[in-house]
């Protein structure tokens, strides 16, 4: 009884530890020198995801927002994704530019967040770059993933260049757009 046990309880293990693996779609974070190196042999946009280890709706959009499988999906597909945590303290080359930390008593923030988010640092807030590193626009606050997959396509599709924000939102269409229909 106690053989059929183990095989049974090893059986589902497998099964389980095997449908978790597939199941889940994760973001493929890289660093800034990593995503400014790739951009140099193919280049695509930028997702930045300016985070701090202390905020909690940080932590929320992580788990309700980009890990889910059509959200990672299609942000892999389409953009060079960095986590970029606003404290750091590593300095940082972009643009031609050197960026460091900043601390004034208690607080500290990182120069390059502060530039991309065109001076309004928030948490959670995503960055979009052009190919060319332009910031197309920084979205401050959490932000659902059926409001960021509006986002991102938004932003993939350059249809910020020529189509108003709620026009696309009144006419998308998540099966042409996004090509998946699982959540």
């Amino acid at each position: 009884m106690n053989q059929v046990l183990k095989i049974s309880l090893a059986f589902i293990i497998t099964i389980s530890f095997t449908v978790s693996i597939t199941a889940q779609n994760k973001v493929r974070w890289i660093s800034w020198e990593e995503a400014l190196s790739a951009n140099e042999k193919e280049p695509r946009k930028f997702v930045v995801d300016i985070y701090t280890k202390w905020c909690g709706w940080c932590k929320k959009m992580d788990k309700a927002t980009f890990q889910k499988d059509y959200v990672a999906s299609y942000i892999n597909k389409n953009y060079y994704a960095i986590k970029f945590d606003a404290e750091t303290d590593k300095k940082i080359f972009f643009k031609g530019e050197e960026y460091n930390l900043v601390t004034k008593g208690r607080k500290k923030y990182h120069e390059l967040a502060v530039a991309i988010t065109q001076g309004q640092l928030s948490y959670p807030t995503v960055v979009f770059l052009d190919e060319h590193l332009t910031v197309i626009q920084p979205i401050n606050g959490f932000q659902d993933a059926k409001t960021f997959e509006l986002i991102m396509t938004y932003f993939a599709g350059n249809h910020y260049k020529d189509i108003p924000w709620n026009s696309y939102t009144s006419t998308y269409n998540r099966n042409t757009t996004i090509h998946t229909v699982k959540n």
